[in-house]
């Protein structure tokens, strides 16, 4: 089976063209491959796949095998990929994930192959059936869902009380702000949050730290994956988070460990808007 590696700002999967490739049993394939001792090495792989309602079909899995439905990193290497084998022929392109279509303007560089990706990710999503929350917590708690976010609701991680804010991106994320990320024992907190009961279908954990109006530092904890050196979703749900809190503006520069995103928030229709960096690391072959 051939496959590319490619990473967006570090966040690194396995990718699988389903246009010629005939994949079965594509959770323990993930699990394999991201293997980074045994296998490939990745944070999951991304299956490529004919799409009957856009251009082709992100279908992504953790490097545990659990299935993932949005992955902003990953779909701007998806559609790099697209232009740079020959799926697309053209620079704007929709692609299918399980969090609905999403638009991508895609930026050749010099040689002809895309650089950089700019991805309407959608509305950022609140309600917290939809995100999913623990409803029942909530309503304990005296929460009542007013369409807007949920903001520093405390939670006990760990023996230390961290207060979140919550959004989906197509999937959960829960933010926290931290005075330094950088000095973040992020095992201690990462797993814990996660697999919290207050998210039926785990979460998302995205610790930032504000730098100014304009620019975070941001690490990222995600549910399946552990530790990634990059979340194209989180770092959204991120800003939106950051917004929403009077923190900062509205187009913000995200610095991760594996880069930099430049994100977007319209927070009258709620749109996001996400752009970086996708690059191809290198082709192979492996049995299956």
């Amino acid at each position: 089976m051939k496959f590319t590696k490619m990473h967006g700002c570090g966040n690194d999967y396995v990718y699988i063209d389903c246009f010629r490739e005939n994949p079965i049993d594509p959770e323990q394939i993930a699990i394999k491959l991201s293997d980074r001792h045994f296998g490939i090495g990745g944070d999951g792989v991304i299956f490529i796949r004919p799409s009957e309602v856009a251009d082709c079909m992100m279908d992504m899995y953790n490097l545990d095998g659990s299935r993932g439905k949005m992955c902003g990193n990953g779909i701007r290497c998806v559609g790099k990929y697209a232009y740079d084998h020959g799926i697309v022929n053209k620079t704007e392109i929709n692609i299918e994930t399980l969090s609905g279509i999403k638009k991508l303007i895609l930026f050749p560089g010099e040689n002809g192959k895309i650089e950089k990706v700019k991805v309407d990710m959608g509305s950022a999503e609140f309600d917290p059936a939809k995100i999913p929350l623990n409803v029942e917590i909530l309503t304990s708690s005296g929460i009542k869902y007013e369409n807007g976010p949920i903001k520093k609701y405390p939670l006990e991680i760990n023996g230390k009380t961290l207060k979140f804010t919550f959004v989906s991106m197509g999937n959960p994320h829960a933010v926290t702000f931290i005075d330094d990320t950088a000095g973040l024992d992020i095992a201690a907190y990462g797993p814990k949050a996660e697999c919290h009961g207050m998210f039926p279908e785990k979460a998302n954990i995205e610790f930032i730290q504000i730098v100014d109006r304009e620019h975070i530092n941001m690490r990222v904890w995600e549910r399946g994956s552990g530790e990634t050196f990059a979340c194209g979703t989180g770092a959204c749900a991120a800003v939106v988070a950051c917004v929403e809190n009077g923190l900062t503006e509205c187009n913000v520069e995200v610095s991760l460990l594996g880069g930099k995103l430049n994100i977007t928030y319209n927070k009258e229709d709620g749109r996001v808007f996400m752009t970086g960096p996708a690059v191809e690391v290198f082709n192979g072959e492996i049995s299956e």
